[in-house]
């Protein structure tokens, strides 16, 4: 199976949190996936924790190289970049990566959000998101318990999956 690939500055265990979250489901694959997630505009339709998604320099409503856009999640704007974007292709994964950042002083914080979407023997699919966070506010993040950021990208990857098989129908 294939892996996030991490920049530098995020890999996980040297930053101050880390969430991974993971499904393989049959009947699915990455190319069913793929539109629900390289659209941003749609996320909202299946994740309710997104929001006020909008892209800049008349970019969208694809994500791809290099674009910035912004949207808000856990009660928080981000501004963010996309840093990876590959879509899934015969024999290889899907992949999307954002920078995302925000706040100022105390409140900053800087995550980087990986998607990796990959298609697997008899007719599965491998759906692997994980984010890498920086700042005080991942520092009280890390420290909650039940863990909001599993369970909230846990809600993403569930609505993911369920768009997905809506989709086929």
């Amino acid at each position: 199976m294939n892996e996030i690939f991490w920049p530098e500055d995020y890999i996980p265990g040297f930053t101050d949190n880390f969430a991974s979250n993971e499904a393989i489901v049959a009947g699915l694959s990455g190319s069913d996936i793929w539109p629900f997630l390289s659209k941003a505009l749609l996320w909202p339709t299946y994740y309710s924790n997104s929001a006020n998604i909008r892209f800049y320099d008349g970019k969208g409503p694809e994500l791809e190289d290099g674009v910035r856009f912004y949207f808000e999640t856990f009660g928080l704007p981000v501004e963010a970049q996309v840093l990876e974007y590959v879509p899934p292709a015969e024999g290889k994964p899907g992949r999307v990566g954002w920078h995302g950042w925000g706040g100022e002083g105390d409140t900053r914080f800087d995550v980087y959000h990986s998607w990796l979407i990959e298609d697997l023997p008899s007719g599965r699919v491998r759906i692997l998101t994980q984010e890498s966070q920086k700042g005080k506010p991942a520092q009280e993040l890390a420290k909650t318990k039940p863990n909001v950021m599993i369970n909230g990208h846990q809600d993403w990857l569930d609505g993911l999956v369920a768009a997905a098989r809506k989709g086929r129908s």
